[in-house]
């Protein structure tokens, strides 16, 4: 049976203009390249606008066999991440364009298709937590990426637990003995497996029945951004091709070592 997954929120382009180039991205963005690169059925559901990377957008994530019906445009600025390298390598935010992300929200129509998907990613900044639940009543698997945020008051994320199958988010710091009580913690509100990406640290999972830790592929660091985003992918692979808990953290921390190497975020 064929795999049908969306990437479903936020997307935007990181735009370099001193080199000339720009990528289409966002957390779903690119678990959504991946996992195509790797032969899943992958749809985009969410917004660009009608300037020049509008478009470009569409035909970049198109060549990518990725599916854009979903991708609606709407009158303004796609959204856009001005970038910069510091040093030559190092990579500088300068401002975010928000555009029409700023006000986007699912019409009817694409709520209906993201049911129709077998697995879905999303993160906090999309603007569709307020359908987790329908989804996840749905049978649609969600994948979430929490970043830095899972106990940040600000977003409540405990709320958004409950819906949610496969939690992931980032602690580079903290030290493992409270990391493991808040990642059980986390499983306890219903999700499959909870998984905390550490760095350099590696990688710890919980499925309810047994911690598991992986560590990394050591390889030539280049660019870190889209690392997260890579171990996410490859894992969620592992997940849809029935592999067991810790060939799913292999293969995510195997991706992310390639994508580290090289500049493209993916």
């Amino acid at each position: 049976m064929e795999i049908k997954a969306a990437g479903v929120g936020f997307c935007c382009a990181d735009v370099y203009e001193k080199l000339g180039c720009f990528y289409p991205t966002g957390n779903g963005v690119d678990w959504g390249i991946h996992l195509s690169r790797m032969g899943i059925d992958v749809s985009i559901v969410s917004v660009v606008g009608t300037d020049s990377y509008g478009e470009r957008m569409k035909q970049e994530l198109e060549k990518e066999k990725i599916n854009v019906a979903h991708l609606r445009t709407e009158p303004g600025d796609t959204c856009k991440m001005m970038m910069d390298l510091k040093n030559g390598t190092d990579r500088v935010h300068l401002e975010e364009i928000e555009g029409v992300m700023e006000s986007y929200q699912l019409t009817a129509e694409e709520i209906e298709f993201v049911k129709s998907n077998d697995y879905m990613h999303t993160d906090l900044f999309g603007r569709v937590l307020e359908h987790l639940e329908e989804f996840h009543r749905a049978g649609v698997k969600i994948v979430m990426d929490f970043s830095i945020f899972s106990q940040d008051p600000e977003y409540n994320c405990e709320r958004l637990f409950p819906y949610v199958d496969y939690v992931f988010f980032s602690c580079d710091n903290t030290e493992e003995e409270p990391l493991i009580a808040w990642i059980k913690k986390i499983h306890s509100y219903g999700p499959k497996i909870v998984t905390a990406t550490r760095g350099e640290k590696g990688s710890i999972s919980y499925d309810g029945e047994k911690v598991y830790r992986f560590g990394i592929f050591p390889a030539n660091v280049v660019n870190t951004v889209g690392a997260g985003d890579s171990y996410i992918a490859g894992f969620t692979y592992g997940i849809m091709t029935g592999r067991d808990l810790p060939a799913c953290m292999e293969m995510g921390a195997r991706l992310s070592s390639e994508v580290i190497t090289r500049f493209e975020p993916y």
